[in-house]
């Protein structure tokens, strides 16, 4: 596994604006410490992979910031030599999941891109609760969502991820 510094060197190297760096750290320290909350829990949390899937998440917007960051994020990552645990990641941070109807519609690839082990939902769910460099509640996040049209489903799929990796925070108020 690369290190934090060498994961923050390759965003700057695929040519990330600062602002989404700081964003990326952001949501990876978010995620670490959502991380460890889950291990108080008694949950297996790779801390190590949490936070480098954190760091990197965003990689693809060095590209676009569009629906498809996350694959673009995918390949170049891959093309540092990336792990696949971490590339997985990257691929299924994008809300709480997007089904393949909906993939299909951003133009995505038809493939899965739900979290399915505690490191991709934790830091799904980090990047939900991270507006630019700034930590939100959901309740805050829910708004936002209203906001920009989300549908019922993608705002309930973003709740129960909420409530599944981070239940103790999910009440806080603004």
């Amino acid at each position: 596994m690369i290190s934090r510094e060498e994961a923050i060197q390759i965003l700057k190297d695929e040519g990330c604006e600062e602002k989404v760096i700081q964003h990326c750290i952001t949501v990876a320290d978010t995620a670490l410490e959502i991380a460890r909350r889950n291990i108080e829990r008694g949950h297996q949390v790779d801390m190590e992979l949490v936070e480098i899937g954190g760091l990197l998440h965003d990689l693809g917007r060095a590209k676009t910031h569009g629906m498809d960051h996350a694959i673009i994020g995918v390949e170049l990552a891959k093309k540092h030599g990336i792990e696949k645990p971490v590339l997985e990641i990257i691929k299924k941070h994008i809300g709480a999941g997007v089904t393949r109807e909906e993939a299909a519609y951003f133009g995505l690839p038809d493939d899965d891109y739900f979290p399915r082990t505690w490191e991709e939902k934790i830091v799904a769910h980090a990047d939900n609760m991270v507006k630019g460099c700034k930590i939100i509640t959901l309740k805050k996040r829910n708004k936002l969502l209203e906001e920009n049209g989300a549908d019922e489903e993608i705002c309930k799929r973003i709740n129960d991820l909420a409530y599944e990796v981070d239940f103790e925070n999910c009440g806080k108020e603004d």
